[in-house]
């Protein structure tokens, strides 16, 4: 029996530890068609724009769905904040990570940088990042949904799961937070 909140019943015959292949392989396929993209956008703008890490945490938090795929439901809308939640949680736990650990150094300085042409925006784009990285996750969560996804405030609430008044001051905030932070590298949009 399927539900809206993307959880259903468990089905017998599907105990023991077996599973069934085909089963599998078109639960993973159909929360990829139905929520991949969607989850991979959202992913890259907490990750500030980090898309082969959100690559991976997408595929992660699929696999954790495939794990409970007794209880989930791939067509069902209520799977896509579960979905979020787990991606949400994998970049804290990152996050959390590179804290507790001292920070890798690559030389891709040199293989970033762009020619004399493109200096003025690439200087943009990476004042408005450090900038970002500057704001909480839930001041980045929130600009990634309204700003960078152009969701309404309803959509933004019902996906967070946070009341439509919270939307509006956690994006009120967040733009102030994030002008302050941009007027400090002494950059006014």
């Amino acid at each position: 029996m399927r539900h809206s909140t993307g959880i259903r019943d468990t089905r017998p015959g599907r105990t023991g530890g077996t599973r069934d292949r085909a089963h599998d392989e078109a639960f993973v396929r159909a929360v990829y068609d139905k929520h991949g993209v969607f989850l991979l956008r959202v992913t890259t703008g907490l990750l500030l724009g980090d898309s082969h890490q959100a690559q991976d945490l997408v595929q992660e938090a699929v696999l954790r769905a495939w794990q409970n795929a007794e209880i989930l439901d791939p067509e069902a809308e209520g799977i896509r904040p579960w979905l979020l939640t787990v991606v949400r949680n994998l970049v804290i736990d990152g996050y959390r990570a590179r804290q507790a650990r001292p920070p890798e150094t690559i030389d891709t300085a040199l293989n970033t940088m762009p020619g004399p042409e493109r200096m003025e925006p690439a200087l943009t784009r990476k004042i408005v990042r450090e900038a970002l990285a500057d704001l909480t996750l839930q001041h980045r969560e929130i600009l990634v949904h309204v700003e960078f996804l152009d969701q309404s405030v309803a959509h933004t609430a019902k996906t967070l799961g946070i009341p439509k008044g919270t939307v509006k001051s956690r994006t009120h905030l967040a733009l102030r937070a994030l002008r302050a932070a941009l007027a400090e590298r002494g950059y006014t949009p």
